[in-house]
């Protein structure tokens, strides 16, 4: 990719986030925000999350 063709795609990737409502831009911030996984998943993978879902299994 050549340099124009990243600020052309940089320009537009601008333009197009700020020709967006503002109302918009925030559900879609909000979406995106729902959708991440929690942050003990998304720091330490996937052992420590099955370790407590053990433990909760567990205690019912």
């Amino acid at each position: 990719m050549s340099t124009n063709d990243y600020v052309k795609f940089i320009t537009q990737t601008f333009v197009k986030h700020f020709d967006q409502p503002v109302a918009e831009r925030r559900e879609q911030r909000s979406i995106r925000k729902d959708q991440r996984p929690s942050l003990l998943f998304h720091w330490f993978g996937v052992i420590p999350y099955a370790f407590i879902m053990m433990f909760k299994k567990k205690k019912v």
